[in-house]
């Protein structure tokens, strides 16, 4: 029995590949860190004789930690895995919530990437458009779109090929 890597993996199934969104995708986590932080520090700026009002940029510090860790939680759970069979994108919802959608790499008909411009070529993201006979999968802030892109083309080869040849043993028992 094999030891799995991540939670539902089959006995089978080999990890390939696993990404997750760009660092950017949680800039409105840093504007809620920011924002609470400059706003509490213009009183002792303003009146820089009441001491006491010192201690408000701890409090929206603390604040802005408080609502930043919420949305880190949910960038750092939202994980995309590719193993050898399907991909399976974990999507944090919340605290306690969580959604799981599994894509099987044999069904994929195209895939393609896009790169928005300056903003994402300076940090490096974009977005990836899976296409299948039921609809599109839309992964929006990848980090890397085209090394992403490769390892899920690279990752649907495989499975097609291995596909191809479990069809072709099948074929192959059904003549003897």
């Amino acid at each position: 029995m094999s030891e799995s890597v991540f939670e539902g993996q089959r006995d089978d199934e080999k990890l390939l590949y696993v990404f997750r969104r760009h660092i950017i995708a949680m800039r409105k986590g840093f504007y809620l860190l920011l924002i609470p932080l400059a706003i509490t520090a213009i009183p002792p700026l303003i009146w820089q004789t009441h001491l006491e009002l010192f201690l408000l940029p701890i409090g929206g510090l603390t604040l802005g930690l408080i609502l930043f860790s919420y949305h880190f939680m949910i960038w750092y759970f939202t994980v995309y895995i590719v193993t050898d069979q399907r991909l399976r994108q974990v999507t944090q919802l919340g605290f306690f919530g969580k959604d799981v959608v599994e894509l099987r790499l044999s069904k994929i008909q195209n895939i393609s990437y896009t790169i928005p411009g300056f903003s994402g070529e300076l940090f490096g993201y974009g977005t990836i458009v899976i296409q299948t006979y039921v609809g599109d999968l839309i992964i929006r802030k990848v980090a890397y779109p085209d090394k992403t892109y490769n390892h899920l083309q690279d990752a649907v080869d495989l499975a097609l090929k291995s596909q191809g040849g479990q069809q072709q043993d099948n074929e192959d028992l059904d003549q003897e």
